[in-house]
């Protein structure tokens, strides 16, 4: 990438609430070295100075919800060799993207005053909704060891080595015992792609879905255990409604109770 000169790197920002911007500069160490290695060319969270295009990376934080956002997203898309989106706002159209299964013309009336006022689109997606993109780094917010992965793998030109197992295994690595099986506390942990350390479930707390849905993600399946632990089809529905609600996976499952739920009244 970028022979004979730095490598210009620019991280973007969309509806969001700024986490996964943190979590690179949270890298502290890391981050002197990735400026070493590359020209931070924007980054208005962390500097006024910005470099004029075209980029080598781009990495973007946040969801399209406005008509603006969608036109700046194809700009940045044009200007950016490697695009990769981080976090779940990014990856899954965010805790934002609640609005998609609401009338989000309601909400206006309701929250503003001069509603007239208000542009906004009827839905929260991901930015791959609406350009190409070349890697997506899931989590709410994002690992910042995974993001220094990634940022290096395209520096090295080769893909970028993240974990593809869920939320159980790290369990296992870590020695915890299954909150499920031991205390019979819902957890999502079986269906949520690994990244976070199994925080939750150190804690004796269930996995809340934070870095959404892995590989091949048997939602159903998880569902009827829930079911036998006493959680019923209002509360599924919330369960897979958090940051990652718009997931393909997750967004499936969430409806399926739903329609459930709407059968039982």
């Amino acid at each position: 990438m970028g022979q004979g000169r730095k490598p210009k790197m620019a991280v973007w920002k969309f509806a969001s609430c700024d986490g996964c911007q943190l979590s690179l500069l949270d890298c502290e160490d890391e981050l002197l070295k990735i400026a070493d290695r590359v020209q931070i060319a924007h980054f208005l969270e962390a500097s006024r100075a910005v470099v004029k295009g075209p980029y080598d990376l781009s990495l973007v934080e946040g969801s399209i919800t406005t008509p603006s956002d969608a036109v700046r997203i194809q700009e940045v898309r044009r200007a950016s060799k490697f695009l990769v989106t981080i976090g779940a706002c990014a990856t899954a159209g965010g805790i934002q993207a609640l609005r998609n299964f609401q009338d989000v013309k309601e909400f206006i009336s309701i929250v503003y005053a001069r509603p007239e006022y208000i542009q906004t689109l009827n839905t929260s997606t991901p930015i791959a909704d609406h350009v190409s993109v070349d890697f997506e780094l899931q989590g709410c917010p994002i690992d910042k060891r995974q993001l220094v992965e990634v940022i290096s793998a395209f520096l090295h030109g080769r893909k970028p080595n993240t974990l593809s197992h869920s939320v159980c295994v790290e369990c296992k690595l870590r020695g915890n015992v299954c909150v499920m099986v031991a205390h019979g506390t819902p957890c999502l942990g079986p269906v949520t792609h690994a990244g976070c350390g199994a925080i939750c479930p150190s804690y004796d707390r269930g996995c809340y879905g934070c870095f959404g849905p892995k590989e091949t993600p048997n939602t159903s399946s998880l569902s009827r255990w829930w079911g036998r632990l006493g959680v019923g089809e209002q509360d599924l529905v919330r369960v897979f409604r958090g940051v990652n609600a718009f997931a393909e996976a997750f967004r499936k499952e969430s409806e399926a109770h739903e329609r459930q739920n709407d059968q039982d009244q």
